[in-house]
């Protein structure tokens, strides 16, 4: 276990399970269609790479980079698009990957984004999600887990760009990101 971490939360055998069985629900949703599935980098990278390969419908790949975080632990309430998709979404239907839902300003914001794009329908699907902290109308379609209000990081999901390698989810110490 990393020194900066109160505890594992996840471990790599959980994380993978309950991937590959929420990757086979969004498998069989998807039967007959050809959606694009829309990463939320950078957290989601893992979680994107592992549930697409789960996946045997054909599909598109493309990629957002959003953020209402910066380099703090909060959220600053406005969504800022840093990279946008290459490709046309109107008509197709769309899977957001995303690695946590906690307030939910993020998705909700690009959930209307993508429906005002002409998207014939938008999937949202999370690795975690913070339900207790939610305070737009707005959950995931799938979710791999439900989570405690605690402060995570690993497997993509970082503290100011550290701790994304780590191969399972562990609650960060307050002493790190409250100096």
């Amino acid at each position: 276990m990393h020194k900066d971490l109160e505890r594992i939360l996840l471990t790599e055998q959980q994380i993978g399970e309950r991937v590959t069985a929420v990757a086979r629900e969004v498998d069989k949703a998807m039967t007959g269609k050809r959606p694009v599935a829309v990463g939320i980098l950078k957290g989601s990278i893992i979680f994107y790479a592992d549930f697409i390969r789960c996946l045997t419908v054909p599909l598109e790949l493309d990629f957002m980079a959003v953020s209402s975080y910066g380099s703090g632990s909060t959220s600053s309430g406005k969504l800022k698009i840093k990279k946008d998709l290459d490709g046309d979404v109107k008509g197709r239907d769309v899977i957001v990957i995303e690695d946590i839902i906690d307030s939910g300003f993020t998705l909700a914001c690009l959930k209307k984004l993508l429906c005002e794009r002409g998207a014939a329908s938008v999937t949202i699907v999370t690795l975690l999600d913070k339900h207790e902290r939610r305070t737009e109308d707005i959950a995931p379609d799938y979710n791999c887990f439900e989570i405690p209000d605690e402060f995570v990081v690993g497997y993509g999901l970082d503290y100011d760009e550290e701790y994304r390698s780590l191969p399972y989810i562990g609650i960060l110490k307050r002493s790190v990101y409250q100096k």
